[in-house]
């Protein structure tokens, strides 16, 4: 037992450096390919999946039947991709303009997303009211952790003079998206599906925005052996 102890403990600070080295130097890359990986694969499903509409059905109906466990993978790397986001980005700021916040948010964003997914692959210990129960409020955790997120993030780029050129857009945009989800749970002037990916479409951009920003930091820092 005692001739064990060292090797447990160099095997958990090797994975802690790996962790770490992932955060500091891969998250953004990470993110941004989830992203893009995400976002293709459900503009591909709306053509292949004839069977729904694209403009009246919403994104959790093409989780089930052809191609869903497609986008279930899409689901959880976004998942993974918003919690290194904000691991990422927390990592990388000024100290002065870091925050727990966002990056908490977007980890509870994270894990509800991912239960959105798994809420839609016949669960066998509930029912289907308990289901779609199950999945409403993960998928509304969701919408909100990551726009709360956003903006709260836009803002501390505020505190960091090397991302503060960032917050004209990211605020604005994050703010706008925000704005866009209450219209699209409270106004009805626009099929479901339609409001419902227009909504996604502004979150996949500043996400996708902000992990590019986040690649080209830490690409510096890589090349400068910080």
């Amino acid at each position: 037992m005692k001739a064990t102890g060292p090797v447990d403990t160099a095997v958990r600070r090797k994975q802690g450096g790996f962790l770490d080295g992932v955060v500091r130097q891969r998250s953004g890359l990470i993110c941004l390919m989830a992203v893009i990986a995400f976002l293709s694969t459900c503009i591909v499903l709306q053509w292949l999946r004839t069977d729904l509409d694209w403009r009246q059905d919403p994104l959790s109906a093409y989780l089930k039947g052809p191609y869903g466990g497609w986008l279930r993978m899409a689901y959880y790397a976004l998942s993974m991709a918003l919690m290194l986001l904000g691991a990422g980005l927390y990592r990388v700021l000024q100290p002065q303009a870091r925050s727990a916040v966002p990056a908490f948010l977007l980890a509870l964003a994270g894990i509800a997303l991912a239960l959105t997914a798994i809420s839609e692959t016949d669960l066998p210990l509930l029912d289907h009211d308990q289901e779609n129960q199950l999945h409403r409020l993960a998928a509304l955790t969701t919408f909100l952790s990551v726009t709360l997120a956003m903006m709260v993030q836009s803002w501390r780029f505020h505190y960091d003079e090397i991302w503060r050129v960032h917050v004209a857009w990211a605020l604005p945009w994050a703010v706008a998206t925000f704005i866009a989800l209450w219209i699209y749970a409270y106004w009805h002037g626009m099929p479901e599906g339609l409001r419902q990916k227009t909504v996604i479409s502004m979150i996949l951009l500043w996400l996708g925005t902000a992990a590019s920003w986040l690649r080209r930091v830490q690409l510096v820092r890589v090349r400068e052996g910080a």
